[in-house]
């Protein structure tokens, strides 16, 4: 099965320099893409004056990671998809087990491989750990990372197991779902762009997976880092919007939970003297209000159907039961 591996960025030498290296050493049975969001540094020609293999996607603006994506796909043949982060170290093989487990199951239309933190390379990385899931109230959390709690790897995802959603950070999609789905919503910028991908997905019937034989390392946080304001209120917007178009079900009352749900995360953030992120959860819900009319106008064509939860509420886990391992839950 052909493959490409493609690589958005933006003003990401410095992590291209650090990071191609391994991706071209151990992929060599994949085509390899960096698609680059219109940046002003030196990428492009470091890319091509290093690594004249890989093709150059040039996109004529910076839209985030959804519209990136979106735009570059357009001109990739490969009729796999691995999108990967710029700050993905890859490792010898990794893609025999998601080329299997693809050829072994036609309805497999996602796939996550384990994914350990590169600073701290025998625990699970934030972003994705072992495969993820989301609450009632569209809170994601992930087998191996539950809200700041980072498990040790100790080999006890080492399996291939259903998932809800596959992180950003090392995702791997048929080009015919993608299509089919229409791609990511260009309105969610950058995070929860891939759980809203994957709910829609499932709504339509697919399987996503996590593929434990397959490891890649990620930094975390190199293009927008866990203290910015502008990320708390692209993660709360986002989770915002893909809840009001996937969940299914009456809406009202999810969404007055939330209200009340984010309302306490905002009053901690105030204790924990960062004003700037109780800010954005704020901006972020009358930002959500804004686009109501559209986000329900989006519902009807989606037309939710009943989704496996695998907890209620993973605040209430968390936070009041002091449940922060999965396998807890």
């Amino acid at each position: 099965m052909k493959i490409a591996v493609v690589i958005l960025n933006w003003n990401g030498k410095q992590l291209l320099e650090q990071f191609l290296p391994s991706v071209t050493k151990h992929t060599p049975e994949a085509t390899i893409y960096v698609a680059d969001n219109a940046s002003t540094d030196a990428s492009v020609a470091f890319v091509k004056a290093h690594y004249p293999n890989i093709k150059i996607i040039q996109n004529p603006e910076n839209g985030g990671y959804a519209k990136g994506y979106n735009d570059a796909l357009k001109h990739v043949e490969e009729p796999l998809f691995c999108l990967l982060n710029s700050d993905v170290e890859v490792t010898k093989h990794w893609l025999k087990p998601i080329i299997t487990a693809f050829e072994t199951d036609a309805n497999t239309a996602i796939i996550q491989p384990k994914i350990l933190d590169y600073k701290q390379k025998d625990h699970f990385e934030y972003a994705g750990a072992a495969g993820g899931f989301i609450d009632a109230f569209a809170y994601p959390y992930c087998r191996g990372r539950i809200f700041n709690t980072i498990e040790k790897d100790v080999g006890q995802y080492n399996d291939t197991a259903p998932i809800f959603w596959a992180s950003g950070a090392c995702l791997f999609i048929r080009k015919t779902v993608f299509n089919t789905l229409n791609g990511f919503d260009a309105s969610f910028f950058a995070h929860m762009e891939e759980i809203d991908l994957c709910w829609r997905a499932i709504n339509m019937g697919y399987h996503i997976k996590y593929v434990g034989a397959s490891t890649v390392y990620h930094v975390g946080g190199a293009t927008l880092n866990n203290t910015n304001p502008k990320k708390t209120y692209l993660n709360f917007r986002n989770s915002l919007f893909t809840l009001t178009k996937n969940t299914h079900g009456t809406l009202f009352g999810v969404i007055f939970a939330r209200l009340l749900l984010d309302g306490v995360a905002g009053i901690k953030f105030l204790f924990e003297l960062k004003p700037q992120h109780t800010l954005a959860i704020l901006k972020a819900h009358i930002h959500y209000y804004a686009h109501l009319n559209q986000l329900l106008k989006q519902r009807k064509t989606i037309k939710p159907k009943k989704t496996y939860i695998h907890v209620k509420s993973i605040v209430f886990q968390y936070f009041v039961l002091r449940k922060n391992r999965y396998n807890k839950l």
